[in-house]
C-alpha cells in the first residue's frame, strides 16, 4: 500500500466532514461541555449531590420565619448564611413567590415537651439551584433542632438507641469523582466514539452512492480505500481529545500526562474505529452496521469494565498522575489488537471491495 494514496483518500473525507451535521453537531457539543466545564461541573454535582454546593459562602441568603417561637429561630438568627425575617405565613409564601425570599419556614404551635411531633415546613423555590444550596445549609440547623427535641423527650424512650458509627467522609470528594472519574473519560473517549461511527458513514456511503467502482479505477488499491478513511478518523481523536484537554486546563483543571493521555486514547480509538471498518465493510448498509458497531461497543465496554484495569480507569490514573505499570499493559495489548485486527482489515478489506466491484 502507498501512504501517498491513503493520505489522499483520507484529505477527501475529511474535506466533505463539514457536510456531515450529525458529526459537527457532536464535536460541537464536546466544545461546549469542554469550554464550559467549571460551570457544568457545578450545575451536575447539585443535581445528583447537593451536599457538594455546602462549601458555598459568603452569601446571606434571606430568610422568612413563621410560626411558633422555638430554639430553631435562634439557630438561624446565629447563623452567618441566612438573614432572619419574622413574617405572618401568607405574607412570607407572596414574597417567597417573587423571590424576593430564598425560603419560608413554618413552624407548628406543638410545644417540645408536648406528645403530638413538632411539624416543620419548608417553602422553597421548584427546580431552582439556589433553593439546593439554601436547604443543604439548612439541614445541619435542622439537624441541630432535632437533637434539642430528642433530648427534650429523652424521658420517653423505654429502649436504648443503638449508636451509629458513620465512616469520615473528605470534603470536596465529590467535584473530584465527577471531573476525574466522570468528565474527563467522557471528553476523550466521545471522540473515540464518534470517529468510529463516521468511519461507517465514509465506507458506506461508498456503496450506496456507487462511487466505489470509480475510485477503484484510479491507483487506489482496494485497501487504501479503506484506510484512507480510517486515517482520516484516527487523525480526529487526539486533535479534539487535545483540544479538550486545553480547554479544561484553561477552565483552571489540573491535568497530569496529558500526552501519554493522547497515546492511550488514540490507540483505544483505533480499536474502535477497526471494528466500525469490519461492520461497514461486511453490512455496506449504514443502518446494519451502526447498530451492530454500537451493540458490540456495549459489549466490550461492559467486558472491560468488568476488570480493575480498564482503558477509563488508566485515563483516570494518568490524568491524576497515580497511573502504575497497569496501564503500558493496557497499551500493549491495544496495540497487539491493533497489528492483528489490521492485517486482517486490510485483508478483509480486498475481499470485500473486490466482491462489491466485481458486482
Amino acid at each position: 500500500m502507498k501512504g501517498s494514496n491513503i493520505k489522499t483518500i483520507a484529505k477527501k473525507d475529511l474535506a466533505s466532514l463539514a457536510s456531515e451535521r450529525t458529526i459537527v453537531l457532536a464535536i460541537a457539543l464536546q466544545l461546549f461541555v469542554a469550554i464550559f466545564s467549571s460551570f457544568l461541573m457545578v450545575g451536575l454535582t447539585s443535581i445528583y449531590d447537593p451536599s457538594s454546593l455546602s462549601h458555598i459562602g459568603g452569601v446571606q441568603y434571606p430568610v422568612a420565619y413563621c410560626g411558633n417561637d422555638s430554639p430553631l429561630r435562634t439557630y438561624l438568627n446565629e447563623s452567618t448564611d441566612f438573614h432572619l425575617y419574622q413574617m405572618d405565613l401568607s405574607t412570607a409564601v407572596a414574597a417567597l413567590k417573587e423571590r424576593k425570599l430564598s425560603a419560608v419556614i413554618f413552624v407548628s404551635e406543638t410545644l417540645p415537651n408536648d406528645k403530638d411531633p413538632v411539624k416543620v415546613t419548608l417553602y422553597t423555590i421548584k427546580n431552582d439551584i439556589q433553593a439546593s444550596i439554601v436547604q443543604v445549609k439548612l439541614k445541619d440547623i435542622l439537624i441541630s433542632y432535632e437533637t434539642d427535641l430528642r433530648r427534650v423527650r429523652a424521658s420517653r424512650l423505654d429502649q436504648t438507641p443503638v449508636p451509629l458509627t458513620m465512616p469520615h467522609t473528605r470534603s470536596g470528594s465529590t467535584f473530584y469523582e465527577f471531573l476525574y472519574g466522570l468528565l474527563i473519560p467522557l471528553l476523550v473517549f466521545m471522540p473515540a466514539i464518534v470517529s468510529a461511527a463516521l468511519v461507517i458513514d465514509f465506507i458506506t456511503e461508498e456503496y450506496q452512492q456507487g462511487t466505489l467502482e470509480v475510485l477503484l479505477t484510479t491507483p487506489v488499491s482496494r485497501a487504501e480505500v479503506v484506510w484512507g478513511k480510517v486515517l482520516a478518523c484516527t487523525v480526529l481523536v487526539p486533535v479534539q481529545a487535545g483540544a479538550w484537554l486545553l480547554l479544561l486546563m484553561v477552565n483552571r483543571i489540573p491535568i497530569l500526562n496529558a500526552p501519554l493521555i493522547l497515546i492511550h486514547a488514540t490507540a483505544y480509538a483505533l480499536v474502535l474505529i477497526l471494528i466500525a471498518a469490519f461492520c461497514a465493510l461486511h453490512y455496506r448498509e449504514r443502518t446494519a452496521a451502526q447498530f451492530i458497531y454500537s451493540t458490540a461497543i456495549v459489549v466490550l465496554l461492559l467486558f472491560s469494565l468488568a476488570f480493575p484495569e480498564n482503558p477509563l480507569n488508566a485515563l483516570v490514573r494518568l490524568a491524576t498522575g497515580s497511573a502504575g505499570p497497569g496501564q503500558w499493559v493496557l497499551l500493549g495489548l491495544s496495540l497487539a489488537c491493533i497489528a492483528l485486527m489490521s492485517t486482517v482489515l486490510t485483508w478483509y478489506a480486498e475481499l470485500a471491495v473486490g466482491e462489491a466491484g466485481g458486482r
